[in-house]
């Protein structure tokens, strides 16, 4: 009876404790986060990684500056911590070109910590940039990428994981085709690029609206970022007599063209008009008083919902200025939408671990349709284009360029459609 009681006792000792194991690994095994290309698993108290990848050095780091801003404002108005995370705001330089977009992207694939990326500032970075962060699982949203090329159908796979809150200059060259024809009814232009995707596809847009609209091209010139005599080239240009000279480019290149196309024969009178890549005041540092009278394609600022005036007054109040650049209010936009994306995918685990799946992200940042954004209303398209495009014509006064801030309303913008 003894020897029963024993074995009983055994039984019931091993039976509770196999049912106790597999208890805990039921428990254990009870939260399943699953990803098809990975998942980020972030314990109590690390942050919640966000790189930009923009220009912040040379000539063209004022847009770089003016949209880091941007996303930073959109940090503090989080109060620096989504789902109990605080929020980690890295930078990688660009220099706004194929090399440095190679370079940066390459910095931040090889950092498992990085949730998602905002960046790049120029579409020449982004061209060789995306799919290298792509690969490595890393969705971007540009806040400033305008090249036709980035969301185009035919783009390929390796940009699945790119979007942006930018306008597509398919919007922005119809613009300043419309505003040449409607506005200055000039009949001649010509354009200037300086090989860029951004550029050259700006112009290129710009030159086919305006040939619908009637007008004629006398011709399509590059020169190099790095060029300082435009003289030769400005010259060419003037044999073909054009009333208007459309010139998408960026800083640098632009100030040299400004300052010397009134010193050659035949563009005396020729309307100048650069684009958004060299709406800043360092455009009019470097063209000084030539500047004055020269217009821009850009967005409509005027348009943007209230919450930008709010905007306005933090970021005055954070930096001690005004905006430096025309895409600061996309790059809120776009700090934005990864954090609703985020919101939307993770997943907090009983130990209190964080889990963040990247296709997961991404397909929740494409799916976003509706969000209000200060430029508008934020829905994306199935090639990652999300703006809600307000394009406008700005004309440079001479107070602009004394006291080095970009006009706050426009010139010129299009007629809506009925």
């Amino acid at each position: 009876m003894k020897r029963i009681c024993i074995y009983l006792l055994v039984v019931t000792m091993v039976v509770g404790f196999a049912a106790g194991l597999a208890l805990g690994q039921a428990k254990k095994g009870a939260f399943k986060y699953e990803d098809k290309i990975g998942v980020i698993k972030l314990k109590p108290g690390e942050p919640i990684h966000i790189a930009s990848w923009m220009v912040i050095a040379g000539p063209d780091a004022s847009l770089g500056t003016d949209t880091k801003r941007g996303v930073e404002i959109a940090i503090d108005d989080k109060g620096g911590k989504l789902l109990g995370h605080p929020i980690k705001l890295t930078a990688q330089d660009t220099g706004c070109n194929a090399e440095g977009g190679q370079a940066a992207a390459t910095k931040l694939a090889a950092d498992p910590t990085v949730v998602a990326a905002i960046g790049s500032n120029c579409s020449s970075a982004a061209k060789p940039g995306v799919p290298i962060l792509w690969k490595a699982g890393i969705a971007t949203v540009s806040p400033s990428n305008t090249a036709p090329y980035l969301t185009d159908p035919k783009r390929g796979p390796d940009y699945d994981g790119y979007l942006r809150t930018a306008h597509n200059d398919k919007v922005q060259g119809a613009v300043a085709a419309a505003f040449a024809i409607e506005q200055m009814k000039v009949k001649k232009a010509a354009t200037i690029h300086d090989g860029s995707v951004y550029a050259e596809q700006l112009q290129a847009v710009f030159a086919e609206t305006f040939k619908k609209m009637g007008g004629k091209i006398t011709s399509q010139e590059a020169v190099a970022p790095t060029d300082t005599d435009m003289r030769p080239v400005l010259t060419k240009i003037a044999t073909g007599k054009p009333e208007f000279l459309y010139y998408p480019i960026f800083i640098a290149a632009g100030g040299h063209i400004t300052r010397q196309a009134k010193e050659i024969k035949g563009l005396e009178k020729t309307a100048l008009m650069g684009a958004d890549g060299m709406f800043s005041p360092d455009f009019y540092k470097a063209a000084g008083e030539t500047a004055v009278g020269i217009y821009h394609s850009s967005p409509d600022f005027s348009a943007f919902g209230a919450g930008y005036k709010v905007f306005l007054e933090k970021h005055q109040k954070k930096y001690g200025e005004k905006p430096i650049a025309p895409f600061h209010a996309h790059a809120y936009d776009a700090a934005t939408m990864i954090f609703a994306a985020i919101q939307k995918v993770a997943k907090k685990a009983p130990d209190g671990t964080l889990y963040i799946g990247r296709q997961k992200l991404r397909d929740a940042l494409y799916a976003i349709k509706g969000l209000k954004g200060l430029t508008g209303t934020i829905s994306c398209d199935k090639y990652g284009d999300c703006a809600d495009p307000r394009i406008a014509v700005y004309k440079t006064t001479e107070e602009n360029v004394k006291k080095l801030v970009m006009p706050d309303n426009p010139f010129w913008k299009p007629t809506a459609k009925k």
